[in-house]
């Protein structure tokens, strides 16, 4: 009898508890707190400069500070641009996030990962107000204020194991103030050699994430977390004077690198490769690319349970300057992302990459 007293009282508890939490709910939504007044309609001549900002925070700069013009035109051209911008930044997203994807296709019972929907929507950004900052050096400083309230249709797909996980980010509210550098300022055209983007103060990112349907921002916690992570993470890469540096045209010859040729690559085989796994194996995959170049490395195949691979894949890479790029190549084990083929070097005591200067190279007919 104890037993079944104890077990028809927790059982109990889990009824009360779950009725008592249903009729709370119903209570929450549908009841009116009394304790909530009406507000006092005021005319704006009686409220000060803090009350205005309060009820205004969308004010554009231009209005409240005299340093900030007014840039209608800008603002007429980016929206005149925008569905071509958007097809352009969405193709350079993709291409950028498919070699991060692969990373992880096949780990942890991953499938694959993949966009299912890319699109900035049709709202482009806002400029509330331009800064042209006067300086002494060889250099334009403008300080856009940008604001975008846009409408993405941004979906994921994740697909693990027989289940497909579908992540969707929706209502993204950006707010920033980067000061943009143009340095040095040159006579070859585009008249400047390097775009140096920075962030004047911490900006301010809202959206929400829908997962299976579901807004995962509800949960409590998780929305402020986010906010701070994302928050930290930008002002320890771009906070003044930290920058992100875009090089334009080459800083020594101030001339515009373009492509000179194109080097053919075959990967055909590796030989008595490192054992990295437990079992006494490997599972190599080779990653190629040339030196100082900002595009994703290419890859081959990866042999799974092999120290003796063949590959025999051929691959194509753009070359801007034969005398200084180098080719790269480097043998990986998929699983544990450690490197399981270096070249030793004349003392035997360190290990090295395998490059390969370009002027150097033995060209096959």
């Amino acid at each position: 009898m104890g037993f079944l007293s104890t077990l028809l009282g927790i059982f109990g508890f889990g009824i009360g508890t779950s009725i008592g939490l249903l009729i709370g709910f119903f209570l929450f939504i549908y009841s009116k707190p009394k304790t909530v007044k009406e507000p006092v309609p005021r005319p704006l001549y009686e409220l000060d400069n803090d009350q205005l900002l309060d009820i205004l925070p969308d004010i554009p700069l231009w209005v409240k500070c005299p340093d900030y013009e007014r840039v209608d035109w800008l603002n007429k051209f980016v929206a005149d641009m925008w569905p071509y911008l958007d097809k352009a930044i969405c193709a350079q997203i993709r291409s950028a996030t498919e070699p991060m994807f692969a990373e992880y296709v096949g780990k942890y019972q991953i499938e694959a990962i993949e966009f299912d929907n890319l699109s900035l929507g049709t709202i482009p950004p806002e400029i509330h107000g331009l800064k042209v900052c006067e300086t002494n050096e060889k250099e334009l400083v403008l300080e856009p204020a940008v604001r975008w309230a846009g409408n993405p249709n941004i979906v994921l797909t994740l697909k693990l194991l027989s289940f497909r996980i579908t992540i969707q980010l929706v209502d993204l509210q950006i707010f920033m103030a980067p000061r943009i550098t143009l340095k040095p300022l040159v006579p070859t055209f585009p008249c400047f050699a390097t775009v140096a983007v920075s962030l004047l103060w911490k900006p301010d990112v809202d959206f929400g994430m829908s997962i299976l349907g579901g807004d995962i921002m509800a949960i409590p916690g998780l929305y402020q977390f986010v906010q701070k992570t994302i928050k930290r993470q930008l002002a320890s890469l771009y906070i003044w004077p930290q920058a992100l540096e875009i090089p334009i045209l080459d800083s020594a010859t101030v001339a515009v690198k373009k492509p000179v040729g194109i080097l053919h690559v075959k990967v055909v085989r590796a030989q008595k490769l490192l054992k990295k796994d437990i079992l006494g194996t490997s599972d190599p995959y080779v990653k190629l690319n040339l030196s100082g170049e900002r595009l994703p490395s290419k890859k081959t195949t990866i042999k799974k349970r092999n120290l003796n691979p063949e590959w025999n894949e051929k691959f194509k890479l753009i070359v801007k300057d034969p005398g200084s790029q180098v080719l790269q190549l480097q043998v990986f084990d998929w699983d544990k992302i450690v490197m399981i083929l270096r070249i030793r070097s004349k003392e035997g005591k360190l290990w090295l990459n395998l490059c390969m200067p370009l002027l150097e190279l033995t060209v096959v007919s």
